[in-house]
């Protein structure tokens, strides 16, 4: 296995200090104005020339790009230019394979010092092996390129699969089914509103519109706050209550199932008891269509922050089978979402893995193991 002679970073290229874009800013500009995370705009001047790599100063410093064009960039951005001692794509590879997170010494956004650039080893072999190395790299990312793109329209597919099962076993009544509104079929509340300086009552759990997620509850940031004796049924919540967001994301929603004693809601939530002829799954799978395709929006206020009113929620309309049909149609998607999640977490798990296979690659190329 090859050694490869080390330098350090400011040896073989120059690093260039981003600058504001106020002065050069235009949209008749033809170079682009690259923050750390991409391009943000369009100068009439540029800082850097083509085949040079971006490192985030302030922000996102752990994903470098390679820009095959003049630019600029702005002042939480570094420009990495190669000297002639070193390919520009092999630069660009090895920023990729570097762990920038191990030189950021800040405690609230994440920062690089240029003088700590400067001083980065690189491994640097002559310049037909660093062309070698580059040319493998990138034969082996095509490959797993491709293999991404097939997974990704796969997970693509299994969400459209998903609104299918759901739009067929619930939309496949005939016109046989009776049309009733949630109100109809349900007692509904609004959480309580959040008041610091009450003094009265014990305290108590409460959940707020960050901890409900589509189908369960995130849980590891409850909060507290007093509820006084005569708040305790109608704040409270038990299990097989529907949980529902009125404003974030409204409609929002899972079905509560957890032994926590004495859980309450704030007012950004909606707590939904279904009759006994109506089964809580069934309902909120339906929740999951209509916000797939668009039928819960018509039932939202507001212009530019949309809410899900207490009154508007009432009037939510849908087709209720018998309790018999309910339940047998609960069980017919979740057999079929069951396998569909099945098949999604196999996905994440190879695109995780391929992430994984590229640092591998990367972590190879430079430390000469890779030819």
């Amino acid at each position: 296995m090859p050694t490869y002679p080390t330098y350090k970073l400011g040896d073989v290229a120059e690093i260039i200090n981003g600058k504001n874009q106020k002065e050069v800013v235009s949209p008749q500009g033809k170079y682009p104005i690259y923050g750390s995370g991409g391009i943000i705009g369009w100068a009439t001047d540029y800082l850097c020339k083509e085949n040079s790599t971006i490192i985030g100063r302030k922000g996102t410093i752990d994903s470098p790009i390679f820009v095959n064009r003049k630019f600029w960039n702005v002042d939480t951005a570094f420009g990495i230019q190669p000297s002639e001692k070193v390919l520009p794509r092999y630069l660009f590879f090895f920023c990729k394979s570097f762990d920038f997170k191990k030189l950021d010494k800040s405690t609230t956004i994440p920062s690089l010092a240029k003088r700590d650039l400067l001083q980065i080893p690189i491994p640097l072999p002559p310049l037909p092996t660093q062309h070698a190395i580059v040319t493998r790299i990138e034969t082996l990312f095509a490959e797993l390129d491709k293999a991404a793109v097939h997974l990704r329209t796969a997970q693509q597919q299994l969400k459209t699969y998903r609104q299918a099962v759901l739009n067929h076993w619930l939309n496949n009544d005939d016109g046989k089914w009776e049309m009733v509104k949630l109100g109809e079929v349900a007692e509904m509340c609004l959480g309580k509103m959040l008041d610091k300086n009450k003094n009265k009552g014990t305290y108590q759990p409460y959940l707020r519109n960050v901890n409900v997620r589509w189908g369960g509850f995130d849980l590891d940031d409850l909060l507290e706050m007093k509820f006084e004796e005569s708040e305790q049924d109608r704040y409270g919540i038990r299990k097989g209550d529907l949980i529902m967001c009125e404003g974030g994301e409204p409609g929002r929603c899972a079905i509560w199932n957890s032994d926590i004693p004495n859980m309450k809601i704030q007012k950004a939530l909606h707590r939904i008891r279904l009759n006994d002829n109506v089964l809580n799954k069934y309902v909120y799978f339906l929740f999951v269509l209509y916000a797939q395709n668009g039928v819960l929006g018509k039932y939202f206020t507001g212009t530019t922050i949309k809410h899900l009113t207490g009154q508007s929620l009432k009037s939510v309309e849908f087709s209720l089978p018998p309790l018999s049909d309910q339940h047998r149609i609960v069980q017919e998607i979740e057999s079929r979402l069951s396998q569909a999640t099945a098949s999604e977490t196999y996905i994440k798990n190879a695109l995780q893995q391929a992430e994984a296979l590229r640092q591998s690659i990367l972590k190879k190329a430079f430390s000469g193991e890779l030819l």
